[in-house]
């Protein structure tokens, strides 16, 4: 019964996520969720305590969801260290988040909404420090090229390229973000290593 239960709240936290990235986070509604679910209605407020609540475990979700697999990991770990490596990472990374749109324009969503709730912005503000400091811990540990201030400014770099690509895709071609990666990459981490 608890793994049901547990397999609805993932169903419903990702009807969520559907609903902020088409509706915006005014949209998201128990009634909206329950919807997009495709489960009767009054099912998402039996399962979630307010809709800040599911707001929050939205947020959690998507980031649950773009995390790599361990397929992912394991060939990291075996890649080489240096430039072109960082590259093709940087890649993988832009394509695995830019592969989960609804996730990202829901996490968009979540940070506009943010502005306005104090408790969902306590929230994000941890989850996005810790994503942070993990992809700075990872790529100490890793012997990549670069330090903690290059890893930094290849997030915010990079997040605005995804940004782009999700919102006006027909900003830059395929082929311009390929190359706007790899230079990101090379101005930042530096010519030398």
């Amino acid at each position: 019964m608890v793994r049901r239960n547990d397999e609805r709240r993932s169903s419903l936290v990702d009807a969520a996520i559907e609903v902020l990235a088409r509706e915006g986070a005014r949209g998201l509604t128990f009634r909206a969720v329950d919807t997009e679910a495709g489960v009767p209605a009054g099912t998402a407020s039996n399962y979630f305590a307010n809709r800040d609540d599911l707001l929050t475990q939205a947020g959690s979700r998507v980031y649950q969801r773009l995390q790599p697999d361990d397929a992912e990991y394991a060939r990291q770990r075996t890649a080489g260290r240096d430039r072109a490596t960082y590259t093709e990472l940087m890649r993988g990374v832009v394509g695995r988040v830019a592969g989960f749109r609804t996730g990202y324009l829901a996490l968009l969503e979540l940070r506009l909404e943010a502005t306005r709730r104090p408790e969902l912005r306590t929230v994000l503000t941890e989850r996005v420090r810790a994503d942070i400091d993990a992809n700075v811990a990872y790529h100490e540990a890793s012997g990549l090229p670069g330090d903690a201030t290059g890893v930094k400014l290849l997030i915010l770099a990079l997040n605005w390229l995804i940004v782009e690509q999700l919102t006006l895709p027909d900003v830059f071609t395929e082929a311009e973000r390929e190359a706007l990666v790899a230079a990101a990459v090379e101005r930042i981490v530096g010519e030398g290593e």
